[in-house]
């Protein structure tokens, strides 16, 4: 089965986000550019494929935009007072605490143990579609969720890449040796495209065949951004660090930084003033296990500054 039949089958999938208990497993072959078949995958699909009504099926897909602007939680919220246990919400987040807490102590741990709490406790997680080229020429294309904006001036981002037993990510090694990449945001609309790039695929697969996203031309940059993102940006190797476990000299994850050179950004989802309008970006997270997330709601809390504040803070503390 060629790469256009396999996009014909995920287009058949649009609702794979929809959890089910049992996933239905089907097995297709990656074909190199010359024919040659490289690799088997299985593409797992969430959706269940009775005819029958189950109260299991999880709710189709709003298409329509989600985001909305509401007030805070605690608008009335004053000095001091910490969580308002009164109120809902913080009324009934006050009476879980009665649940109490389970503690774990992470360096009796295995990193499989490790993996699905941290995951699941650091969320929502933006997600970097890292598009890279390797000495070579070949082309390499994956998401990761271990990534975070890290300074403006310099304009820096941070990607983390763990180090897999099997073999080293090609991404990282794309990177390191030729010093360039570049990050595309991802958003609702080519999910499903993006997603599937996260293949474990051979390094010679082309994951922009597989996916049937399109290329965009870098202008400081070789590897090109995705043109179906709203943002792009080019980046450098600006640093690289290897991180071991304490009391160790294996290397585990290395931390990527990179230097954006230049950002490539849709008129459509701008504002006035020039920023990104997050309803119309409609990025989407990452959370624990295989669940992604849609920005639904959004609220505006201003940074108070101290001279607003002081002569209250300071009288009531004498």
């Amino acid at each position: 089965m060629r790469n256009y039949q396999i996009m014909s089958y995920l287009h058949k999938c649009r609702q794979l986000l929809t959890l089910v208990p049992r996933p239905v497993g089907r097995r297709y072959t990656l074909y190199n550019k010359d024919g040659t078949s490289t690799s088997r995958i299985r593409l797992f699909s969430s959706m269940d494929r009775s005819d029958e009504p189950s109260e299991k099926s999880g709710r189709p897909f709003n298409s329509a935009a989600s985001f909305r602007v509401t007030d805070p939680p605690n608008p009335n919220w004053q000095l001091r007072q910490g969580l308002p246990d009164h109120v809902e919400p913080g009324k009934s987040w006050k009476a879980e605490e009665e649940k109490g807490w389970k503690i774990w102590n992470l360096s009796d741990m295995s990193p499989r143990e490790v993996y699905p709490l941290l995951t699941s406790c650091v969320v929502p997680r933006p997600i970097a579609l890292v598009s890279s080229t390797s000495s070579d020429g070949i082309p390499n294309l994956a998401p990761f969720s271990y990534f975070s904006m890290v300074a403006h001036n310099p304009p820096l981002l941070s990607i983390s890449f763990s180090q897999s037993p099997r073999k080293s990510k090609d991404t990282k090694e794309n990177i390191l040796a030729t010093k360039q990449f570049t990050v595309s945001i991802m958003s609702e609309p080519f999910i499903e495209a993006a997603n599937i790039t996260s293949v474990d695929a051979p390094a010679d697969i082309d994951e922009w065949d597989v996916s049937g996203l399109t290329r965009s031309t870098s202008i400081d940059v070789r590897p090109p951004w995705v043109k179906e993102s709203a943002i792009g940006f080019e980046c450098e190797l600006f640093h690289s660090y290897e991180i071991c476990p304490p009391n160790s000299g294996e290397v585990t994850n290395t931390l990527v930084l990179g230097l954006i050179k230049r950002a490539h950004v849709r008129e459509s989802v701008l504002t006035a003033s020039g920023t990104v309008d997050p309803a119309k970006l409609r990025a989407v997270s990452r959370l624990g296990g295989d669940m992604y997330a849609r920005i639904g709601e959004g609220f505006e809390l201003s940074r108070p500054p101290w001279k607003l504040i002081r002569d209250q803070v300071t009288s009531e503390s004498e």
